[in-house]
């Protein structure tokens, strides 16, 4: 059971608050609850808290006093100011001053609870933000990019020179080459990179929920809507919001997104507020957003928008002789993860694996070599280890298969020559990158005879939708 969050209640008349304390030792906190501001400041010294809840005015020391020595001591803790006057110059003074937020008294009790609920939930987040700033930071500085190919210099120096300045950047690329990884980077070498990095994935959220995500709601504003909630956008203040998937928002959104981009305001869903704020967009698609436009299914004002700064992720069998440092970078990353010894790779698996098309990329890589480092017994991972469809059969430079010898013993002609005809399939579907129609051209057969044969044989290969 994780340890309780403490909130400290400073109130000249702590009878007020007794079912506020009551309803809070009920959701699991614990409270400690003192009479005036100068106890609440005494009580600083002594423990941590997870929120202040105060009252402004009190007989010692005033609210807005314990606010500034928070503000000044404790600035990672949140403070709520209780006003019994209620003023709207009493309100903003005390945000100006750093209150996270203000409640007039008499206060609604589900009002105070869910208001310090949502002050904790911010501190947590962004205690969260920076722990993750702090391990991205290490994953993505240039040194730390995995990769040492004329491609991945060439985008070293591409990163390096775009993250200096903010515009727009549409980072394009199969699926597994990275792409979140590159906008990691970009952002962490910018001059924003100690405000927020806001990912989030227009692909894997309905359009309903999209627009609440990016733009966030006022209390009531549909259905399910029960308070208040900021929006991406909102919480990326002075950031970078990083769009994946661009290529899959609706039309709809399309429009909202392309008003902001060019007004950089918006208002929440049911509210009537203007909001602006300062954000560099990242934006990410594996599709070929020209042919969107020109089907009419993305906008061409937006694409525009989007793609001031091109960026294109090459796949990695463009890069493959970077396969061998990213073999030996998740057997270490995978074998520490799982705390077993470091496992080593063949020569030989190795340079099947170099052999392999990847159409899953990168993260088809990562993958296989988690997969490999839990099911291997041995402390080598060899040749047979490997999944059949990478088990690439090594050809001569004439390209036929080696010469197969028929030994003392004679062998069994048709399990060798079945083998063969296997393993020939298997590097045909490599080399072409899993698309069927190749591979049968490549072997001289019609494709629907190597459907049949690959069925027949149960030979399982990673399809292309272009097969």
């Amino acid at each position: 059971m994780g340890i309780k969050p403490k909130i400290l209640i400073a109130d000249d008349e702590p009878l007020t608050l007794e079912l506020v304390v009551e309803r809070l030792h009920d959701e699991g906190y614990e409270v400690e609850v003192v009479s005036g501001g100068k106890e609440a400041i005494e009580a600083a010294g002594k423990s941590s808290f997870a929120v202040v809840l105060t009252d402004l005015w009190m007989p010692d020391v005033s609210g807005m006093e314990v606010l500034a020595h928070f503000v000044k001591q404790f600035h990672d803790t949140p403070v709520i100011v209780l006003t019994g006057f209620g003023t709207i110059e009493t309100a903003v003074e005390a945000m100006r001053r750093g209150a996270y937020d203000y409640l007039s008294k008499p206060a609604n009790l589900d009002e105070i609870v869910l208001t310090l609920k949502r002050a904790i939930d911010h501190k947590d987040l962004k205690e969260q933000n920076v722990a993750l700033r702090s391990q991205i930071q290490e994953r993505i500085r240039p040194e730390k990019l995995i990769g040492q190919s004329t491609p991945m210099q060439y985008l070293y120096r591409i990163i390096k020179r775009v993250a200096k300045a903010d515009s727009t950047v549409l980072i394009t690329g199969e699926s597994g080459t990275g792409k979140e990884v590159i906008a990691n980077a970009i952002h962490y070498q910018s001059p924003r990179a100690e405000m927020p990095f806001v990912p989030i994935n227009c692909g894997a959220i309905p359009e309903e929920l999209l627009e609440s995500e990016l733009f966030g709601h006022e209390k009531g504003a549909f259905t399910g809507a029960f308070k208040e909630r900021r929006g991406r956008f909102e919480l990326a203040n002075k950031g970078t919001v990083f769009l994946d998937e661009i290529g899959e928002m609706s039309p709809k959104l399309q429009v909202k997104l392309l008003r902001f981009l060019q007004e950089t305001k918006f208002q929440r869903i049911g509210g009537s507020r203007t909001i602006e704020v300062d954000v560099r967009i990242l934006a990410a698609t594996n599709k070929d957003l020209d042919r969107a436009v020109a089907e009419n299914v993305f906008r061409e004002d937006l694409f525009y928008r989007l793609n001031v700064i091109p960026i294109h992720v090459p796949p990695l069998r463009e890069r493959s002789s970077d396969i061998n440092l990213l073999i030996q970078h998740f057997l270490k990353q995978h074998c520490q993860k799982k705390n077993i010894p470091l496992k080593r790779m063949s020569e030989a698996a190795i340079e099947s694996l170099g052999q392999y098309e990847w159409p899953g990329n990168v993260r088809e890589l990562e993958n296989v070599i988690e997969r490999l480092v839990i099911l291997t017994d041995t402390d080598e991972i060899n040749l047979h280890d490997l999944p059949k469809r990478m088990q690439i059969l090594e050809q001569v430079d004439t390209g036929e298969a080696k010469f197969i010898e028929l030994g003392e013993d004679g062998i069994n002609l048709k399990e060798t020559l079945d083998n063969l005809e296997n393993r020939l399939i298997i590097d045909a579907l490599q080399r072409a990158g899993g698309v069927k129609n190749k591979a049968a051209k490549l072997l001289g057969l019609n494709r629907t005879t190597l459907i049949e044969k690959m069925k027949k044989k149960q030979i399982d290969f990673p399809s292309s939708s272009v097969a």
